[in-house]
């Protein structure tokens, strides 16, 4: 590697592979900085609207593709409360070894360092990284991609941050858990919880059938400071599956899953730009990222690419370019206002959340889709958000105005800031 590079990218997931795909291909000089080795296969399921990939031409990094998508917001115990909301509209699982192929092979010939990045200083002019190891790597700009818990990038301090948890299992099962062919984005049914559960965070089940007897199941809780623990979400899913009948026959794939819903954006004057989760990059009505590093990614690069062709410009005002790029005045406020609605969805009991999520539904589609994906303009982010409280009944409009008391739980408390 040179003295230096234009810039250095922390991390190996989909945030650090997929801003270096970008910049590469603008013809940055762009290195990285990774714990693992960046072609190690990731953990995690990735799920997406398959609009969204559409949009942006990437149908085929699909493994998986659903056209029976729907949801359960009744309490369960009946045919009419069991009854499900069609969303008529595809979902797909990611190929997550060809989502990773795809961006390192836009990738190719960058120089990746396997370590862990200890410190960071982060000149005027030029940021020094220094490894674990001991290894000293410098470039004209820094861009920290490896994750929401990275203690290199600087942000307020509003209060505990609420996460969403999750425990799932792929695997074979005595029956089918959900109908053959179907994607269930949310099971808010409720009927195999104890009236002591009823008063604890609400969970809910996200499930698809994989094919070939494979099912993917996992108890989700919306965002809770502190998250949901993982033996709670287990107990859960299993009672879940019992009262229906169904055993796991066996576990191929085992996910535990938490990540912020509520972190403040980062100090966006500091001369370190992030990116994914590191850049409060989660969305924090539905707890999906992939879709906007997709979406954002080519124009920060774009931004970047253009100011590191000014050779007078250092990491200050590098990084400066990269944040105005990356968090417009437009988007922050977009930002606000998921933060300000999460605040009070983690108040809301379990009646109310599947009353609230049954009424959002029953928006037009274009619009809760565009408000999941945060693709609508402010204007209409606004006019959506105005209709569902039109449409809401009363008391879901009271606790959307006035948010409600910690009566069910402490971890009810908490707000998004």
């Amino acid at each position: 590697m040179a003295d230096r590079v234009d810039v250095l990218v922390l991390g190996g997931g989909p945030a650090a592979l997929c801003i270096t795909s970008e910049l590469n291909q603008r013809g940055v000089t762009v290195a990285g900085v990774a714990p693992d080795p960046v072609d190690a296969p990731w953990p995690n399921t990735y799920g997406i609207w398959a609009n969204e990939l559409k949009a942006v031409g990437l149908d085929h990094l699909l493994e998986h593709r659903w056209s029976d998508t729907v949801s359960y917001f009744g309490a369960g115990g009946s045919t009419a409360q069991d009854h499900s909301q069609v969303h008529g509209i595809d979902y797909g699982l990611f190929d997550r070894a060809a989502l990773q192929r795809y961006w390192l092979g836009r990738a190719e010939g960058v120089s990746w360092h396997q370590g862990r990045a200890e410190r960071v200083q982060a000149g005027s002019a030029i940021t020094t990284v220094t490894c674990a190891s001991g290894e000293t790597l410098r470039a004209r700009l820094v861009i920290d991609a490896s994750g929401s818990r990275t203690p290199h990038i600087r942000r307020p301090d509003q209060g505990p941050v609420a996460g969403q948890a999750a425990y799932g299992v792929v695997g074979r099962f005595s029956k089918a858990p959900i109908e053959a062919g179907r994607f269930v984005l949310m099971d808010y049914r409720c009927d195999h919880l104890s009236a002591a559960q009823r008063q604890e965070p609400p969970t809910f089940l996200y499930a698809m059938d994989l094919g070939d007897g494979l099912f993917f199941v996992e108890e989700t809780s919306l965002a809770f400071a502190p998250g949901v623990p993982y033996d709670v979400l287990k107990q859960r899913l299993q009672q879940r599956l019992a009262l229906r009948g169904v055993q796991i026959t066996e576990v191929i794939h085992e996910e535990f899953c938490l990540f912020p819903m509520n972190l403040p954006l980062p100090d966006r004057s500091q001369s370190v730009l992030a990116f994914g989760g590191a850049a409060s990059m989660v969305h924090p009505a539905s707890g999906y990222m992939v879709g906007a590093l997709l979406r954002r990614g080519p124009d920060l690069a774009q931004a970047l690419a253009v100011a590191l062709a000014n050779p007078a410009l250092g990491s200050e005002a590098l990084a400066r370019r990269g944040w105005q790029a990356l968090w417009p005045t437009e988007l922050v406020l977009r930002h606000q206002l998921y933060q300000f609605g999460l605040g009070r969805l983690m108040g809301f009991n379990e009646a109310l959340l599947r009353t609230h999520f049954a009424t959002f539904f029953s928006l037009p589609q274009e619009e809760w889709f565009g408000f999941l994906t945060n693709t609508l303009p402010l204007p209409r982010l606004m006019a959506v958000m105005l209709r569902l409280f039109a449409l809401s009944p009363w008391e879901l409009r009271r606790g959307l105005v006035l948010g409600f008391p910690s009566a069910q739980s402490p971890m009810f408390t908490q707000s998004a800031g």
